[in-house]
């Protein structure tokens, strides 16, 4: 099954602090593995910082205001934009599914800067990673749940409250979750 925009959801217990309450946007999977960024941990980094520190300059306090995400363990010092469809400048942009799309070039940062970037984004650095089989390894050891990607959720709710909305979104209520796993 290709899981490529879906989102995972870090299940209690799942043996991996990294991950503890992530909500993950799958950028790709397929046989060779998958690709996903983080969406709920804020990083101690502003936009505005990294803007600076990569001499960008920027006039959007909106820009500014956003906080960089940890996007996962991988290539940490790497940038990656998962962003609304309606920015696809360049043939370096990954569209996804529609409302997703992915992009990892410095021009998109440029963008945002000058406010021709897209409508909504988030900055992650970093990205999650996993080889062929291994997600579906985790997931079949209760690691993760998959759910549909809705763009209010991974654009716009705060990132504390994106883990619970996610499960909330499959019906599930996150007091019930347990950290043990069963098999029937």
């Amino acid at each position: 099954m290709d899981l490529t925009g879906k989102l995972l959801i870090a299940m209690p217990g799942m043996g991996d602090p990294r991950f503890e309450h992530s909500v993950v946007y799958l950028c790709s999977h397929g046989d060779d593995g998958a690709m996903g960024l983080i969406v709920n941990k804020p990083a101690d980094l502003r936009v505005s910082a990294l803007l600076t520190q990569l001499e960008i300059p920027c006039h959007l306090p909106v820009v500014g205001d956003s906080p960089v995400r940890f996007g996962g363990p991988v290539e940490t010092a790497r940038g990656f934009v998962l962003h609304s469809s309606d920015y696809e400048a360049n043939l370096h942009s990954l569209s996804v599914e529609p409302g997703f799309s992915m992009t990892a070039t410095l021009d998109i940062l440029e963008d945002m800067a000058s406010g021709s970037g897209p409508e909504k984004g988030l900055l992650m650095l970093g990205y999650s990673g996993w080889g062929p089989g291994q997600l579906e390894d985790e997931i079949g050891q209760n690691g993760w749940l998959t759910a549909e990607a809705d763009p209010h959720l991974v654009y716009d709710m705060p990132d504390a409250d994106k883990w619970e909305a996610a499960l909330r979104s499959l019906g599930v209520d996150p007091i019930t979750l347990s950290a043990s796993a069963g098999r029937a």
